[in-house]
C-alpha cells in the first residue's frame, strides 16, 4: 500500500493543532485542542496521541499508508535525538523523549522540530519566502520564534537550537523573561506583555483583535502601542539584517495581525539604523500561510530524507 500521507502537527502555548496532508500538501482534515486545558506533560502527550489515532480513523486510513508525523514545538529541540529540552511557555517538559514516545505509541515515523524552524521552512517552501536565498522567519505570539534560511536551507545551529530571536537581548536591564535571561526581545513584544500594556493603557482587557481594529480606526493610544512594539521589532531585526545580510524577512503568528502599523515601523526602523548595503535588499513581508504554516511546515520535515 502507497504512502501517500503526512500528518502536521503545531504545538503551540495556546492551541495543538494537527492536520493530516494528501500527497500533494493539500489539507484534509484538521483538528485543533486548547493546549491550557490540558494539564500537565502526560496529558498533553496523551492529547496528541489520540488526536493522530482520530485523525487516521475519520478518515479511514490505516498506518501503512502514512509517511510520518512531523511536528513542531515551541522550545528548543535535539533534532537527531527527538528530544525536547524545553519549553519557555509550557511548564513541566524538560529532555523528554518526545520522537521515542511518540512513535512506540503510533508505531510510525515521528520528526520534530522547533515550531519556528517549521513555519521558516513552510514559508521558504510554499509561501512569503519562496524564491529567496537568505530569509528570516519570525512568529509573533505567546512567544516569539525565529528561524533562519541560509543558502537556501534551514540553519540549526551546533546544537539545533539557533534562530531564537525573542530571546536577543534589547535591554541589558529589562524584565525577566520565561527563558531563564532578561530584556529579551519576548519580553517586550511577545503578545501577554502586549495585552498587559493595551489593560494599563485602555484600563480595561482588551484583545489583540481589538486593539488592531483600534490602530486601523485611528485611535491615537492603539496606534502608539503598536508603534512601540514595531520599533522594538525593529531595532532587534536591525541587528539581525546586519548580521546576516538577508534578502527577506517574513513575520507571521497572530501579533502580525496589527497590520500596516506594525509592518511600517519595523520597516522604517530597519531602513533608518541598518547599514545601507543591508537595508537596501532586504524586504519585510508578512507570511503567507497564516496558521496553516505550522502544520504545511511540520509535514514538511518529511522532505529533509
Amino acid at each position: 500500500m502507497a504512502k501517500t500521507f503526512t500528518i502536521g502537527i503545531d504545538l503551540g502555548g495556546t492551541n495543538l493543532k494537527i492536520a493530516l496532508f494528501n500527497k500533494n500538501l493539500r489539507c484534509i482534515n484538521r483538528h485543533i485542542l486548547s493546549t491550557t486545558a490540558l494539564g500537565n506533560k502526560d496529558a498533553l502527550i496523551a492529547a496528541i496521541i489520540g488526536s493522530v489515532r482520530a485523525i487516521l480513523a475519520r478518515n479511514r486510513i490505516s498506518r501503512e499508508q502514512v509517511v510520518g508525523v512531523g511536528m513542531g514545538l515551541p522550545g528548543p529541540i535535539d533534532v537527531e535525538k527527538g528530544v525536547v529540552h524545553f519549553f519557555p511557555n509550557i511548564p513541566g517538559w524538560k529532555d523528554v523523549a518526545l520522537e521515542r514516545i511518540l512513535e512506540k505509541a503510533l508505531q510510525l515515523p515521528v520528526r520534530i522540530d522547533n515550531d519556528a524552524n517549521v513555519m521558516a521552512l513552510a514559508e521558504f517552501k510554499r509561501g512569503a519566502a519562496r524564491g529567496s536565498r537568505n530569509a528570516v522567519c519570525i512568529t509573533l505570539g505567546t512567544g516569539v520564534g525565529g528561524g533562519l534560511i541560509i543558502d537556501g536551507a534551514l540553519y540549526r545551529g551546533s546544537g539545533f537550537a539557533a534562530g531564537e530571536i525573542g530571546h536577543m537581548p534589547v535591554n541589558e536591564e529589562g524584565p525577566d523573561c520565561n527563558c531563564g535571561g532578561s530584556g529579551c526581545l519576548e519580553a517586550y513584544v511577545g503578545n501577554k506583555r502586549i495585552l498587559s500594556r493595551a489593560r494599563r493603557v485602555f484600563k480595561r482587557q482588551i484583545s489583540l483583535e481589538e486593539l488592531s481594529r483600534r490602530a486601523q480606526r485611528g485611535d491615537r493610544k492603539a496606534i502608539a502601542l503598536w508603534s512601540e512594539v514595531g520599533l522594538k521589532l525593529g531595532v532587534a531585526l536591525t541587528g539581525v539584517v546586519n548580521l546576516l545580510n538577508p534578502d527577506c524577512i517574513v513575520i507571521g503568528g497572530g501579533v502580525a495581525n496589527a497590520g500596516k502599523i506594525l509592518f511600517d515601523t519595523i520597516k522604517e526602523t530597519i531602513y533608518i539604523r541598518a547599514m545601507i548595503v543591508q537595508a537596501k535588499q532586504v524586504k519585510v513581508v508578512k507570511a503567507k500561510l497564516g496558521n496553516e504554516a505550522g502544520m504545511i511546515g511540520a509535514a514538511l520535515l518529511f522532505e529533509r530524507g
